[in-house]
């Protein structure tokens, strides 16, 4: 079974009958990579060079040293005697200096100006998630607040609590003072006012049944 898997994921190269020979390439395995006439280069590595590059020429450094370099090399060949003179007037070897970095710098500049742009589009992206994340993050909390918000209205604070005890008080000491106006000794007697339920039954009937139930509610 093996050895037919084997014959079955490997191909002959070269020939296509049965009695042709040659090497077998098995597709379960990386193929080997093919070597390029042209140069192999990290793009990475390039890439950094090219920022660098293009972050020199936009400084000031360096368009004083390229203000001094092109005052230097015209007044050389100018000044000094004509077999010294390297580049003589019109300065076509300066010009075409100033072609060539100018040729090499618009390229660079394109380059990193690319991978800046690759920066800021993840950039962008990540902040996008963000927010996302944020805003779902602010929904919830917004639904959980209204949640506790309903259950608080259902729940008895402090406040109620003791509204409802004051009320209850008050409506206790009305009643106990009623109760006291209407009594055997009237208001104003000094007789302790009649305690109500099977009270009222003591001292009146001694021994009878409202006695018992006096002393059993006592």
């Amino acid at each position: 079974m093996a050895e037919r898997d084997e014959q079955w994921t490997s191909r002959t190269v070269g020939g296509g009958g049965a009695g042709s020979t040659g090497t077998r390439v098995r597709l379960d395995q990386p193929r080997v990579p093919r070597r390029s006439l042209l140069p192999e280069y990290d793009p990475d590595a390039f890439g950094r060079l090219s920022e660098r590059i293009a972050r020199f020429l936009g400084t000031g450094r360096f368009i004083v040293w390229m203000t001094v370099a092109v005052i230097v090399w015209v007044g050389w060949n100018v000044v000094m005697p004509s077999d010294l003179r390297f580049d003589k007037y019109p300065f076509i070897l300066l010009t075409l200096a100033l072609s060539l970095q100018a040729s090499y710098a618009a390229p660079l500049i394109l380059l990193a100006q690319n991978r800046q742009d690759d920066r800021d589009r993840v950039n962008l992206e990540q902040d996008r998630k963000q927010n996302e994340r944020s805003i779902a993050d602010t929904e919830f909390l917004s639904r959980e607040i209204a949640s506790l918000r309903l259950g608080l209205g259902e729940v008895a604070t402090r406040d109620w609590i003791r509204s409802e005890l004051q009320d209850l008080v008050r409506e206790l000491r009305h009643q106990d003072g009623h109760g006291a106006g209407q009594g055997p000794g009237g208001p104003g007697s000094g007789a302790p006012p009649a305690v109500r339920g099977a009270g009222t039954y003591r001292g009146t009937q001694p021994g009878t049944r409202g006695d018992h139930r006096g002393d059993q509610a006592r």
